[in-house]
């Protein structure tokens, strides 16, 4: 990995520093821990403000892929902070299932309710939460759960944008500071569309099966009899290679029609 720049190094300390002062604050924090980039720099600093007063939680829910699991896992063990892992079916929620158009926020309020009773319960003053300063301009209707939650937001209360994210992820020595961004199984389908589990494990499984391959970011859009491979320019060599697998494994899995989109995802 190449070192960052002296003048980016110290610009990024005194980044650094003010948001772990800006921790400091909280007698004890809760990171809700995703394993992304934002979330993992998040649970990094408030160890690094708070050491055994920070926790890190990750919901263990059917839209998170076991995939992503395992690599949070690997990744909070780098960073030393304690992690809870806690069962949330989100399935379960009423009306949920349906996928309506404002299943962001519903599914973030379901499980910010939760975080706070466990912070509470846990003697911890506060909930955070890795969304940044860059995201304030893209359609984020989870800021709203945030809100209505009190969930703190360190990053955007510092003006950190996500570029100074993987920078300081990178400072850290994270493996995930240029990780893709991920986002839930649940966007894998179009609003409306009832969701199963069957369903979330069938385009788990398909999108493991190309990750296995080599490819470095994916998603499949899932159109029940039919499946769109979403994949990255620089992907396309492995896809070629491999496309006749890969149809026919799609079609194992009861996809009749499979398309491939060349989409910067």
């Amino acid at each position: 990995m190449d070192e960052i720049p002296d003048h980016d190094f110290i610009y990024l300390q005194d980044k650094i520093e003010k948001i772990v002062d800006n921790l400091r604050c909280f007698n004890g924090v809760l990171v809700a821990f995703s394993g992304g980039v934002d979330s993992s720099t998040l649970a990094a600093l408030a160890y690094k403000a708070l050491g055994n007063k920070a926790v890190a939680v990750t919901a263990n829910s059917p839209i998170l892929s076991e995939r992503e699991l395992k690599s949070a896992k690997k990744t909070i063990r780098s960073i030393g902070i304690r992690h809870i892992i806690i069962p949330f079916d989100i399935l379960q929620e009423p009306g949920f299932t349906q996928n309506p158009k404002g299943r962001c926020y519903y599914c973030k309020s379901f499980l910010y309710g939760k975080l706070n009773m466990l912070a509470a319960e846990s003697g911890l003053k506060a909930v955070a939460d890795g969304t940044n300063a860059s995201e304030l301009n893209e359609h984020r209707p989870g800021y709203k759960a945030i809100l209505e939650n009190g969930i703190k937001t360190p990053f955007i209360d510092m003006d950190i944008t996500k570029h100074e994210i993987r920078q300081i992820a990178r400072s850290f020595g994270l493996s995930v500071w240029d990780k893709p961004q991920q986002t839930c199984l649940l966007t894998r389908f179009p609003y409306g569309r009832m969701i199963t589990l069957t369903d979330l494990k069938r385009v788990e499984m398909a999108e493991d099966y190309l990750y296995c391959m080599g490819i470095k970011q994916c998603r499949i859009r899932d159109h029940v009899d039919s499946a769109h491979i979403e994949f990255m320019n620089e992907d396309m060599d492995v896809i070629m290679k491999n496309k006749e697998c890969i149809v026919e494994y799609f079609k194992k899995l009861g996809y009749a029609n499979i398309v491939f989109v060349d989409y910067n995802l």
